[in-house]
C-alpha cells in the first residue's frame, strides 16, 4: 500500500534556483536516511549533480524558448509512503522509480531517495520541471495528484502490495457535503455501541468483548480503552456522553436505554467491517504470488490486467462477486438492447428511404409507362424507353407487395425524422453502454481467472493431500 502526494517546488526566497534546487536534492539524498546513499538512484542525470544539471535545464530553456513565467516551478516532488512492514527498501526505490517513470513517460530527469529513518518506508521523488529536451515544462492539469495515486495503486497492484481501501459513504456523509474526519475516539465509540448490541453480561464482559477486538484495557479508578495504532490510552468518561463506566454499566444492565442513533450508527459501523470481500481476497491472492500454481496461471495471463480490473473494481464501489456478476449482466443487457435498437432503426430508414425512391420513381417515369401500354406494349417503344419502363415496373413491385394504403411522402418525412432522432438518442448512449459493457465483462473475466486458478490449486492440493494419506 502506498499513499501519494505531489509537492510543487517553487525558488525560495532570498535564494537562487540553483541554490533552491540544492537544498531540496540535499535533503532527499541526506545520508542518515537513504542508508549512506544506498537508496539513491536517478535517471537521465546524475544524483551526485543532479541540482546542477536541472539549473542548467532552466537556463537552456530560457535561451530556446525566451520564456520566464513569474513564480516559475522549478521542480516537483513526489511523496510515496508505503504500509509499514509490508516492503524492503530496495523494493520501495525499485516501485519509486517504476511510478517516476511512468508518470513523467520518460521525458523528465529525476532522483528517487527511499528513507528508512521513520517506521514506515517511503520516497522523496524530485523530477525537473523542465523536460529532456529543454523546449517544454511539465503539464500540471486538475485531479494530477489522482492520477497520479491511481497509477501508484496500479503498480502496487502488480508488484503484489495491497491498495488503500475506499471507504464506503454513510448515509449521514452522502447528506452533508463537508463530512467530518474520522478519528480514534469516533471509531472507538462506534465499536463500543456495536458491541452494547451483542448483550454483553456485565461491565467486564464488555471489557473482554473489547479486548477480542484488539483493544487493551488500563484498569483502574478511570478505566481508559486503547486501540491499535494509537499512541495513547483514551478514558471512557472523555470519549463523550453516554460512554462513562456508569453509564455503560447502566445500558448493559438494562437501566438505561442505548439512543437509537448510536444503534443505527452501530449497525451502520458493523455493516462497514463486515464488508469486503472481494478486492481484499483479491489482493491476498496477488501476494500470494509464490506458489506453482500461480506461476503456472502468470505465465499465460498478464498480472496487470488483473490488477486494472481490481483497480477498476475500487473505483465503481464493486464489493461482492455477485455485485459484479450483476452489473455485467445488466452492461451487456444495456448494451445489447442499444445495439438493437440502433439496428431496427436503421432497417426501417432505409425501408422508408427507399419507399421514398419508389414513389419518386413511379410518378416520374409515369407517364412513360401510359404511353407504353396505350402502344400496345410496343417492342420498339420499350427499346426506346427501356429504362423508364424497368423503373416504373420495379416501383409497382415494390408497392404490390406492400400491405395496406401506401403512405403519403410527407408522412414518410415525419416518421424518417422521428426513427432519426431516435437512432441519434440511442447511439449517444451507445459509445457509453459499450464500454461500460467492454469494462465490466473484462473485469469479471479476469477476476474469473485469477478466482479458478486459485480453486484449481486448492483442488489439487487437496488430491495431493489425500493421495498422501492413503499411502
Amino acid at each position: 500500500m502506498a499513499a501519494t502526494r505531489l509537492i510543487v517546488m517553487h525558488q525560495n526566497k532570498g535564494k537562487t534556483i540553483a541554490q533552491s534546487l540544492k537544498d531540496r536534492v540535499d535533503y532527499a539524498k541526506n545520508d542518515e536516511k537513504t542508508d549512506h546513499g544506498e537508496l539513491v538512484t536517478s535517471y537521465a542525470c546524475n544524483a551526485e549533480i543532479a541540482d546542477k544539471e536541472f539549473a542548467e535545464s532552466k537556463r537552456e530553456y530560457f535561451r530556446l524558448t525566451g520564456r520566464k513565467p513569474k513564480g516559475d516551478i522549478i521542480a516537483y516532488q513526489i511523496r510515496q509512503s508505503f504500509k509499514p512492514g509490508e516492503i524492503t527498501p530496495e523494493e520501495a526505490n525499485r516501485i519509486g522509480y517504476e511510478t517516476a517513470l511512468r508518470f513523467t513517460k520518460g521525458n523528465h530527469a529525476f532522483v528517487v531517495a527511499t528513507h528508512i529513518d521513520r517506521a514506515h518506508v517511503h520516497n522523496h521523488i524530485i523530477f525537473n520541471s523542465t523536460n529532456l529536451a529543454c523546449d517544454r515544462k511539465f503539464r500540471d492539469y486538475w485531479f494530477i495528484a489522482l492520477a497520479l495515486q491511481k497509477l501508484s495503486d496500479l503498480i502496487c497492484l502488480e508488484n503484489g502490495l495491497s491498495v488503500i481501501q475506499p471507504r464506503k459513504p454513510s448515509e449521514r456523509a452522502k447528506r452533508d457535503p463537508f463530512p467530518k474526519r474520522e478519528t480514534f475516539r469516533s471509531v472507538i465509540c462506534a465499536d463500543i455501541d456495536a458491541l452494547l448490541l451483542q448483550k454483553p453480561k456485565d461491565f467486564e464482559d464488555f471489557l473482554k468483548l473489547l479486548m477480542e477486538q484488539g483493544y487493551e484495557i488500563k484498569q483502574g479508578k478511570n478505566p481508559a480503552v486503547r486501540r491499535k495504532g494509537q499512541k495513547r490510552f483514551i478514558r471512557f468518561k472523555s470519549l463523550g456522553e453516554g460512554y462513562a463506566p456508569d453509564d455503560l454499566d447502566k445500558i448493559i444492565a438494562g437501566e438505561k436505554e442505548q439512543s437509537q442513533e448510536r444503534k443505527e450508527n452501530a449497525k451502520h459501523s458493523k455493516h462497514q467491517k463486515r464488508d469486503f470481500d472481494l478486492l481484499i481476497d483479491i489482493q491476498e491472492k496477488l501476494k500470494q504470488g509464490k506458489s506453482g500454481g500461480y506461476e503456472r496461471w502468470a505465465k499465460v495471463y498478464n498480472i496487470k490486467q488483473v490488477s486494472q480490473a481490481l483497480l477498476f473494481l475500487q473505483e465503481h464501489d464493486v464489493r461482492d462477486y455477485a455485485t459484479l456478476v450483476e452489473r455485467a449482466s445488466s452492461a451487456s443487457a444495456t448494451f445489447s438492447s442499444l445495439s438493437a435498437t440502433i439496428k431496427d432503426a436503421e432497417k426501417r430508414l432505409e425501408e422508408i428511404a427507399g419507399l421514398k425512391t419508389h414513389i419518386f420513381n413511379y410518378s416520374k417515369t409515369r407517364e412513360v409507362y401510359e404511353k407504353y401500354r396505350k402502344s400496345g406494349y410496343s417492342k420498339k417503344f420499350y427499346e426506346e424507353h427501356r429504362e423508364e419502363i424497368t423503373i416504373h415496373k420495379a416501383a409497382k413491385k415494390a408497392f404490390s407487395e406492400r400491405q395496406g394504403k401506401l403512405p403519403k411522402i410527407k408522412d414518410l418525412n415525419a416518421e424518417y425524422a422521428e426513427v432519426l432522432e431516435a437512432k441519434k438518442k440511442a447511439y449517444s448512449e451507445y459509445r457509453q453502454a459499450k464500454k461500460d459493457m467492454q469494462d465490466y465483462v473484462t473485469a469479471k473475466h479476469n477476476i474469473d481467472m485469477i478466482l479458478g486458478e486459485s480453486q484449481r490449486e486448492e483442488q489439487e492440493q487437496k488430491k495431493q493431500k489425500s493421495k498422501e494419506s492413503s499411502r
